[in-house]
């Protein structure tokens, strides 16, 4: 894997500022669709992904890596990511999944081709209330 550091000295990044930096990078390293695959900020201890009793310092590197990635940025002294490039792979397109909600809070995940697309209210026959085996899509 490649390593690109980036000096930033301008005022503080948060993690919009420091990806879209990095991703212009990436482009300037002949990355066409810069993709993020991993990434973590020096001095928190959750980085996305993260899975339980990994080491914040370097899971994030491996995961990365591990799924394809092929360069990493540093940006200044307090973010790295790992990047792919996605040119060439297929895109989803609109995803049949959406979430909601209903009057008591509670998070629902629905199939949108059974509920429909105007529908806002979660049905029994489209959606399934989110738990720890449902994602949160969107």
């Amino acid at each position: 894997m490649r390593n690109v550091q980036v000096d930033y000295q301008g005022a503080a990044l948060n993690y919009q500022s420091a990806s879209l930096l990095a991703k212009g990078v990436a482009r300037e390293n002949q990355m066409q669709e810069p993709t993020i695959m991993s990434w973590h900020k020096h001095g928190i201890q959750v980085m996305p992904p993260y899975f339980e009793g990994a080491n914040p310092d370097t899971w994030w590197e491996k995961y990365g890596e591990g799924n394809g990635g092929k360069l990493e940025i540093s940006v200044g002294d307090e973010y790295q990511f790992v990047l792919m490039d996605a040119r060439g792979y297929e895109t989803l397109g609109e995803m049949p999944l959406r979430n909601l909600t209903d009057e008591q809070g509670n998070q629902f995940l629905c199939y949108t081709p059974v509920l429909g697309k105007q529908s806002n209210r979660p049905t029994p026959e489209a959606c399934s209330q989110l738990d720890g085996w449902f994602a949160d899509q969107y």
